[in-house]
């Protein structure tokens, strides 16, 4: 139990310093990552998905945790996001749950929930406060946060 709580505990500390690589430490090789903006992400697509977030952030984004909480088996904690969206300009300040299973001694599963429109009004503006709740603006956000993951996990390999 206090193994996984000091496994939560480090990931959020080194998302707090920008430090994608302490953070992938934390995950199983077989990690299943998911949140609304990027759906289901496996493997090196999840440690991606944290190296390209630090990396396009430039040392802005701002992230605070806590009401950490862990058994063997799983665990949780809340956390919130300060950044500027980098398509608008914009100030967002994201609030989300994150739920975990571990294995081997590392994060095996981690789930981040957070309202798409909520996050949307913020990121978009009037076209977010508007349309951010349907399925279409949803679904327009996944795909262009994937495409951006697809072009810079091919880039990592050249």
């Amino acid at each position: 139990m206090e193994k996984e709580l000091n496994l939560v505990t480090t990931f959020y500390e080194a998302f707090s310093r920008g430090d994608a690589e302490a953070m992938i430490a934390c995950y199983h090789d077989d990690i299943v990552f998911h949140d609304p903006a990027f759906g289901e992400l496996h493997g090196e697509q999840a440690k991606n998905m944290w190296r390209m977030l630090i990396e396009r952030s430039a040392g802005q984004l701002k992230v605070s945790f806590s009401d950490v909480k862990a058994d063997e088996k799983t665990g949780s904690a809340h956390w919130v996001a300060k950044y500027k969206f980098a398509q608008t300009g914009r100030d967002v300040v994201n609030s989300i749950d994150a739920t975990f299973e571990f294995r081997d001694g590392k994060i095996l599963k981690h789930t981040d929930v957070f309202s798409m429109w909520k996050w949307s009004r913020q990121a978009l503006g009037f076209k977010g406060w508007l349309l951010g709740w349907s399925p279409v603006v949803k679904n327009a956000v996944r795909k262009q946060a994937k495409s951006l993951l697809q072009k810079y996990s091919v880039s990592q390999y050249r």
